[in-house]
């Protein structure tokens, strides 16, 4: 491979060494006709690769050759300028092209000459750099939504990481390509553009040299001179105008399933009714005119029996797509049933109805797709663990406008919204009521209202909370994640975690599992921090902790507690105001040591043995003191001693989900509290 690689380098390094040398070192016609012919050889592998290229990546490197070929073909045309008007004798590929391309005749020649130049310029050259213009600047344009259909793709399931990654890598290839082609095309139009002044500059050196240095007359220094100079400027115009429509091609290729000639073939003669309307026409024109009859029936009959022909393998293919189709579902009933897949449950679905479709749909512009991207980047960035992938599905069986919410294959919540229409919410403090339609939103069961487009500029004048649909389901689905993030934290993503934190600091990881703890127990401490809201990210001091504590309990529950403890700044910071008091409820000295009483410890973990009356009255005091809190506007939020938090978290759990229990030692030193009540019972 190395040896293949040294001589490709070699041999491109040769390729561009001797356009230098031709340059400015005068050749023998020998070798001036070995290189021009080289030259039109390459020029024919460049359109033949580009014809058959199924897309234009596959010739990624064309604007790199279009400066070497370009460049060695200039080389060649400033050679035989120079042995022209030297010798009068440029060799055999020159003076053959003169004379038998232009049939030996100045005048002819000189026509053929400027048709060349003609379609060169007007047709080929200004199309492709026209097309290659406007092709760079609409992909260039459509990257940022071919990069947010990709990310939809991933966000839904429908490719992988990898996958998506080879996307990213295509797109930025393509964009990179044909900015290159639109910069590359004037190369091909400026080697046109010098061919034609030398041409120019040959005809008028040559006659001067023919007649002062070899004593030609006029007429005998333009004949010889002049076919001469086609000659040079045929052979080398032909090979650029076999390099723009190459080029042409490369920039108009539609088709990346088949092979150029094939597509093209079928495209232009592959529908049997255009073939028998062009032979009809065909024929008619021989009938009716004085135009060739016989040769214009023979070829409206051929397009007509083409035509025939066509049909009939179109009706073939169907039949045996038919048959093989039939085959296939035949072959799937005799298979014994594939039940594997069945297996497989989601972590998170979202389904919605069929009137909810648009709000999912890029191309009718709706945005949440993009909105189920952020939820995972806000969870991992307020949480620190990676949400699995939320698929989205419609579900005819659902009302148009109801969605619902599945976690692990089982429905959790659901809501319902309506379509173009926008929900308002009252703060508190807006005492204006507005006319709409009484509902409750989903994510915290408040009371709102249904209202139109036209009301939502009044109602956000008067104050009210004014959400679109797709925010109401993206901020439903936002709370129910973050509910139920520690059951949705696996083994792996634990295992994932350990091997970040390993690349930075590996004796951590090393001391920590599995000599001391193994990848279940972390995983429930880490389940039991995001349970209760309190973000995993900084997990270098997570393990930190645990590798000190665990020598001593590897009781999950009792890591937990000192990992909450030593993150205490973090809990400070949601819980607690910096610089002001934040209203709190303690919890009884009595209560605290009749918790601690009813503890026993089993080699299955700790419970409480409390008399269920018992429990009753202390969550009714519990429920009195939360009412206080709720009264002044405050988060309800109970401080205990470190010993009892834990315990007094799990009583309290059933009754009051969204409780905050935090010890004294979970509360920075610079938090000042004010307690506005105590349990007691």
């Amino acid at each position: 491979m190395l040896k293949r690689i040294a001589a490709a380098d070699i041999g491109v390094a040769l390729y561009l060494l001797c356009a230098f040398i031709f340059l400015i070192v005068p050749i023998p016609s020998p070798v001036l006709d070995v290189a021009l012919a080289a030259n039109m050889a390459i020029a024919f592998a460049v359109l033949f690769n580009t014809m058959f290229a199924k897309e234009v990546l596959d010739m990624s490197f064309f604007p790199t050759l279009l400066l070497f070929t370009t460049i060695f073909r200039i080389s060649l045309n400033v050679s035989s300028t120079r042995l022209i008007l030297s010798t009068g004798s440029p060799g055999n590929v020159v003076e053959t092209f003169g004379q038998f391309v232009g049939g030996g005749d100045l005048i002819m020649g000189t026509i053929v000459f400027i048709i060349l130049i003609i379609i060169q310029f007007m047709v080929i050259n200004k199309g492709s750099e026209r097309v290659a213009e406007v092709t760079a600047r609409f992909t260039l344009d459509a990257m940022p939504g071919k990069q947010m259909a990709i990310d939809a793709d991933l966000n839904t399931g429908a490719i992988t990481d990898d996958e998506a990654k080879l996307r990213r890598d295509k797109i930025q290839e393509e964009s990179s390509f044909f900015g290159s082609m639109d910069g590359a095309v004037k190369y091909v139009k400026g080697d046109a553009t010098a061919g034609l002044i030398i041409t120019f500059v040959n005809i008028i050196g040559g006659i001067t040299m023919g007649m002062l240095r070899q004593g030609l007359d006029f007429n005998a220094a333009i004949q010889k001179y002049t076919i001469l100079t086609i000659g040079d400027g045929l052979v080398s115009q032909i090979p650029s105008l076999l390099i723009s429509l190459s080029t042409g091609i490369l920039v108009t290729k539609g088709s990346k399933e088949a092979d150029f000639g094939q597509v093209l073939v079928s495209q232009l003669f592959g529908v049997p009714r255009a073939m028998y309307f062009v032979g009809a026409v065909i024929c008619f024109l021989g009938v009716v005119t004085p135009l060739n009859i016989v040769l214009f029936l023979a070829i409206g009959l051929l397009f007509i029996v083409s035509g025939r022909i066509v049909a009939n393998n179109i009706e073939v293919a169907a039949t045996e797509k038919t048959v093989e189709t039939e085959e296939e579902e035949a072959e799937e009933v005799r298979k014994p049933e594939n039940v594997t897949s069945l297996l497989q449950v989601d972590p998170i679905e979202l389904e919605f109805g069929y009137g909810i479709i648009p709000l999912a749909d890029v191309n009718q512009g709706g945005d949440l797709l993009d909105r189920v991207v952020m939820i995972r980047r806000q969870i991992a960035l307020e949480l620190g663990t990676v949400v699995p992938i939320i698929r989205l599905r419609d579900n005819i069986q659902l009302n148009p406008n109801q969605y619902i919410i599945k976690i692990k294959g089982i429905q959790v919540s659901e809501g319902e919204i309506l379509f173009d229409h926008y929900m308002a919410m009252n703060p508190g403090f807006v005492e204006e009521e507005i006319s709409g339609i009484p509902t409750f939103e989903p994510s915290f069961h408040l009371p709102a209202t249904w209202i139109t487009e036209s009301q939502r500029e009044r109602a956000e004048s008067l104050g009210y909370t004014v959400v679109d649909p797709p925010s109401i389901i993206a901020t439903h689905l936002t709370e129910i994640i973050r509910q139920h993030i520690s059951e949705l934290l696996t083994r792996q993503d634990v295992q994932n975690l350990v091997n970040n934190i390993k690349e930075s600091n590996p004796s951590l990881v090393e001391e920590l599992t599995p000599k001391l703890l193994g990848l279940g127990e972390i995983q429930k401490v880490l389940q039991n921090l995001l349970q209760e809201g309190i973000s995993i990210r900084d997990l270098l001091t997570i393990f930190e902790t645990l590798a000190d504590h665990a020598p001593i309990t590897r009781d999950t529950d009792v890591l937990t507690e000192y990992v909450r403890q030593s993150l205490k700044r973090a809990i400070s910071a949601r819980y607690f105001a910096p610089n002001e008091p934040t209203s709190v409820v303690t919890l009884d000295p009595k209560i605290e040591q009749e918790i601690m009483n009813s503890v026993k410890q089993t080699e299955q973990g700790a419970y409480l043995t409390l008399d269920p009356e018992r429990v009753k009255q202390i969550m009714n005091s519990t429920g009195d003191e939360i009412a206080k809190l709720e009264n002044l506007g405050k988060n309800p939020i109970i401080v205990t001693s470190p010993i009892v938090r834990m315990y007094f978290k799990k009583l309290t759990e059933d009754y009051y989900p969204d409780l905050i229990v935090v010890s004294y030692n979970e509360i920075d030193t610079n938090v000042e509290l004010q307690s506005v009540g105590m349990v007691t019972a």
